[in-house]
């Protein structure tokens, strides 16, 4: 029977460990440990971390999976699963909240295709956000505004622009994912592009690209110089 991690020596413990040395001296499965907090009968929490990410590998890959995945895990209800999967959700989120402190400038659809992806890659559902610019092409903030299904997300073109106004936005760059991968762009994805940059040019808010994010691939409109209004 394996020994239960408060029998172990103190520097040994996961919490005791991060504690005394930070998070950054622990590895993948001591961190889900402490995730986890207690194991099951013959196993300690940090046996079933090292399992997990035995399967898993990484913690993006564990961002593909659902419940039935999971399932041969003892140890592992809903509440633990709960746990892990809002932990990815909030490394996912601190990404965007960095950058709504350092206000980064946009000079490429490079630079915002690095920024989203990693928030956008591995989604099931088609999610459509929006990242507002000033003048200098600096992010002011990035919201969503829209979710779909597998395959389509339905963004409201005035919403976009009421947000846009009320941020003092002088740019706007849209931006959905395809679950499937695939970054080609539907007949949808370019009709709303051009309703998009007709409503951006009568209200005088610059529609600046609008972006598909595929599996680290992605797509420009105004790389592809297909950003144009119906005008």
């Amino acid at each position: 029977m394996q020994n239960p991690i408060h029998s172990w020596p103190v520097d040994d413990r996961p919490r005791e460990k991060l504690l005394k040395f930070g998070e950054r001296q622990l590895s993948n499965s001591e961190l889900l440990a402490i995730l986890l907090r207690t194991g099951t009968k013959g196993e300690s929490a940090l046996d079933i971390g090292r399992k997990v990410i035995e399967k898993f590998k990484t913690f993006r890959n564990m961002s593909h999976t659902d419940s039935r995945d999971w399932k041969d895990f003892r140890g592992l209800g809903p509440a633990k699963l709960a746990q892990i999967r809002a932990a990815i959700e909030i490394g996912r989120r601190f990404r965007e909240d960095e950058l709504r402190e350092t206000q980064p400038q946009i000079k490429s659809s490079r630079d915002l295709a690095e920024i989203l992806m990693a928030s956008m890659r591995d989604l099931k559902i088609e999610v459509f956000k929006v990242v507002f610019l000033n003048s200098q092409n600096r992010i002011i903030t990035i919201e969503e505004v829209a979710q779909g299904t597998v395959n389509r997300a339905s963004p409201f073109i005035r919403e976009i622009f009421q947000k846009a106004l009320a941020h003092f936005a002088v740019g706007v760059v849209c931006a959905h994912n395809h679950p499937s991968g695939d970054v080609t762009p539907s007949p949808e994805d370019r009709q709303f592009t051009r309703d998009l940059s007709e409503a951006g040019r009568v209200l005088s808010v610059k529609v600046i690209d609008h972006m598909i994010i595929g599996d680290n691939r992605y797509f420009s409109f105004a790389d592809a110089g297909d950003l144009r209004s119906k005008g």
